[in-house]
C-alpha cells in the first residue's frame, strides 16, 4: 500500500473546498505574494477581512 505524497495532503483541503473558498484562498495568496514582493511587513488582516466579506455578501 502505498502512502499519499506530501503535496496532495497538503493541497487536498484547497482542492476539495467549494469554489468560493477556492476563491477566498487565491485572493489571499496573491495579497500574500505582493506583500513579499514588496518586502512589506505591515499586517494583512483587515484585506483578509474584507476579502471574506465581499465573498460573504
Amino acid at each position: 500500500m502505498s502512502k499519499p505524497s506530501i503535496s496532495t495532503d497538503v493541497h487536498a483541503p484547497i482542492n476539495n473546498a467549494s469554489s468560493e473558498v477556492r476563491q477566498i484562498i487565491q485572493r489571499v495568496l496573491e495579497i500574500e505574494k505582493e506583500r513579499l514582493d514588496k518586502n512589506e511587513r505591515s499586517p494583512v488582516n483587515d484585506e483578509i477581512l474584507k476579502i471574506i466579506k465581499e465573498a460573504v455578501q
